[in-house]
């Protein structure tokens, strides 16, 4: 999609004049320097094919026609092997990297809340060596305060490298690690200790005070807590029977000769005994436990390794999102099996913009300068309309300009050509916000809107490979080619999946559906998970094996397959709603085509099957609805704005001209809307760590409005 020009006619003559000749100019030379019909070809190839020859499929990558590949190295068929592989060829370089904390202050706002802002230092870096030496320390440490082999341990902590460190320990001692969400409610953290009967639990000093504490009663069989913060902390309130030790003490408990032969004698695992219990951000309701063993994470990285092109220790990943999501534990596992760098971060500290850097100082992105890096959607749509914001603030010259080259890389980058002029003179500033060194990004656990993946494609000059996965699937299923620029599609198979379609009669989806085959989507392979924890009835339901011994998972994501073997997500199952007139509404489909609209942070389209109509709850973005306010003479602060009727009409006539625009069906477009002052977040409950909306939670949180909007209030 081309940005408007607007210019004047005679400037915008003389620019296209100035880039003909250059074009013509450069022509040669730069196709053959820049290697354009390589990168054309590459592009255009096909990726994988269906080994059925059915519209169907199985559809598997060209690159493992024959057969699913399932291991990086060979003999390295665990976890723990992964690691020691890593530590015995990079054994100097570093490894997990952390910011120093030089200085922390409360600001006072305007409105009179406080924000808490930091400055922080240098990255102080874990070589190889030391990271594999502390990770088998704690484990012998673990061991020497009653952990068993095979008996499970939970980790309830931050985005850090003791994350890591305890994962390490884990995989090597084989404890079966439960991971938790940090942003979880009580009652779903006891669920999940609980259900799998964790009796040690390693959590962070701000965790354990601000929720795990409030639920250690519930936890009957929870004996320790290692908390991972490096400074000693006493906890004299615990309940009876449960005892706080550090990291750092466990550690030193760990390294004592006595305790450290454990590790001559330790259970080493199995390739198929469970490595992880992941507990899911629950979208639908309570969180569930999937089982995944060694054999399922190698094969999953093994995929998302073969498709990151030139990947070798001389890369520098950040750590950001959470470790508990499969996306982020898969993308440092891939990291860790290469030897990169992992640099830690967090969304309020990643950028120099962000909400706990104070001003003036540096951002982690800034200071590590990553060439590699993973992302949700909802990350990239925002800095995607925070850059366009700052574009329209521009005077018209500065935003002609940037219009233009804009338009005329996109034209390039579709031939197969790069556009290092406009990337220096243009694009620098928007590519510095991430350090300007990234040259790969990933983008994950939901679909990314063709405008946002390709002004990030544009204007951080590096592609962005979209993937899709599962945590039933380790994150593993495709990952789109990283010289192909075609946007809304996550590309092909990976080299450790096959992927299927099945019909679904109810949504009119059929695998002989022209002039691509559409249907349910199927993913089966070594990265197949065993299942959820103590829950026969969903297993069943979700998970199969076929005559010839392979795991499948159905996703109930709805897909079809262009000629090139690449993916497209088109709908889901769930998010599917038959109006009262019999029109099927695709949620999913409406909310990503409306949030593409400048007004819109966030939108939760909602439909009963009694109602003839669709109505929406909507986070405005507070500049632009400021902005409309402005202009339409309502007065009013943030939460009067969206209580106003008045606005809600008008943002409602806004979303209206947009969806009309992209060519949404007059039954799918709200015809009632619900403005919300409160961003959706993790720590509302509303959304999940990978920021996925929550319906049933959205659903009871605006009861009272959905009953207004038809008419019951």
């Amino acid at each position: 999609m081309k940005l408007k020009e607007d210019i004047n006619p005679l400037l915008l003559q003389v620019f296209r004049s100035v880039v003909w000749v250059y074009s013509v100019v450069t022509f040669l030379p730069w196709y053959f320097i820049s290697g354009a019909g390589v990168n054309q070809a590459r592009a255009k190839r096909v990726k994988a094919r269906s080994i059925s020859g059915l519209p169907a499929g199985p559809y598997r990558s060209v690159n493992c026609i024959d057969r699913l590949v399932l291991t990086l190295h060979q003999g390295v068929d665990t976890l723990d092997k992964v690691f020691e592989y890593a530590a015995s060829h990079f054994p100097n370089r570093d490894c997990l990297g952390t910011r120093e904390l030089l200085s922390e202050e409360d600001e006072v706002q305007p409105n009179g809340k406080v924000f808490k802002k930091v400055i922080l230092g240098q990255y102080k870096w874990l070589t190889y060596e030391e990271a594999f030496n502390e990770s088998r320390f704690f484990g012998s440490g673990l061991a020497a305060l009653g952990q068993e082999p095979k008996c499970n341990i939970a980790i309830f902590c931050e985005t850090r490298a003791e994350w890591i460190v305890t994962a390490q320990a884990c995989f090597m001692y084989n404890f079966p690690l439960v991971t938790l969400y940090s942003t979880l409610g009580g009652p779903a953290i006891a669920h999940g200790l609980n259900e799998t009967e964790v009796t040690h639990i390693i959590t962070s000093k701000d965790l354990l005070q601000s929720r795990l504490k409030a639920i250690l009663l519930d936890v009957p069989r929870l004996r320790h807590i290692i908390i991972v913060d490096s400074k000693p902390t006493n906890w004299p309130d615990m309940p009876r029977g449960i005892m706080v030790n550090s990291m750092a003490a466990v550690q030193e408990i760990g390294a004592k000769p006595e305790h450290s032969k454990v590790a001559k004698v330790r259970s080493l695992p199995l390739p198929t005994d469970i490595a992880v219990i992941m507990y899911t951000s629950g979208s639908t309701g309570i969180p569930k436990g999937v089982m995944i063993s060694h054999s399922n994470l190698i094969a999953g990285i093994t995929g998302m390794a073969e498709r990151i092109p030139n990947l070798e220790y001389n890369d520098t990943y950040i750590g950001y999102l959470p470790l508990a999501h499969v996306l982020e534990l898969s993308a440092e596992l891939v990291c860790i099996s290469h030897g990169c760098r992992i640099g830690y971060s967090s969304p309020q500290t990643l950028a120099d913009q962000s909400t706990k850097i104070k001003k003036g100082s540096k951002g982690d992105t800034s200071m590590l300068k990553p060439t590699l890096m993973a992302a949700v959607p909802e990350i990239m749509d925002r800095i995607y309309k925070n850059v366009m914001t700052k574009v329209d603030e521009m005077s018209r010259l500065q935003r002609s300009l940037f219009i233009l080259a804009y338009n005329y890389k996109m034209e390039q980058i579709s031939k197969g050509y790069g556009t290092p002029l406009c990337d220096r003179l243009v694009f620098h500033k928007v590519r510095s916000l991430l350090g300007g060194n990234t040259r790969i990004l990933l983008s994950g656990g939901a679909p990314l809107s063709p405008a946002t993946q390709r002004f990030m494609n544009i204007c951080f000059c590096c592609p962005v490979g979209q993937g899709y996965g599962l945590t039933e699937t380790c994150g593993a299923g495709t990952i789109s080619d990283m010289w192909d620029y075609s946007t809304g599609r996550v590309g092909a198979p990976l080299v450790c999946s096959d992927i299927t379609l099945k019909d679904w009669e109810e949504g009119g989806y059929h695998s002989t559906d022209k002039p691509n085959p559409r249907g349910e989507i199927l993913i089966g392979g070594p990265n197949v998970t065993m299942g959820y924890y103590k829950n026969h009835t969903k297993n069943q339901d979700d998970f199969f094996v076929d005559e010839k011994g392979q795991r499948w998972f159905c996703t109930g994501d709805i897909g079809e397959f262009h000629p090139d073997g690449c993916l497209k997500i088109i709908d889901r199952k769930k998010d599917l709603v038959k109006l009262q007139a019999g029109e099927y509404v695709s949620l999913g489909k409406v909310e990503a085509v409306l949030k593409n609209c400048p007004l819109i942070d966030n939108i939760c389209a909602y439909a009963n099957s009694d109602q003839s109509y669709v109505i929406g709850f909507v986070v405005p973005n507070q500049k632009q609805l400021t902005t409309l306010a402005v202009q339409r003479g309502v007065p009013g602060s943030l939460e009067e704005l969206c209580n106003s009727t008045d606005m809600e009409f008008e943002v409602l006539r806004v979303i209206t001209e947009a969806a009309i625009a992209d060519k949404l069906e007059r039954f799918e477009i709200p015809k009632k809307i619900r403005l919300s002052a409160e961003p959706w977040t993790p720590e509302t409950g509303l959304v999940t760590d990978a920021f996925k909306l929550k319906r049933k939670e959205l659903k009871t949180h605006y009861q009272d409005d959905i009953e207004r909007m038809y008419g019951g209030k």
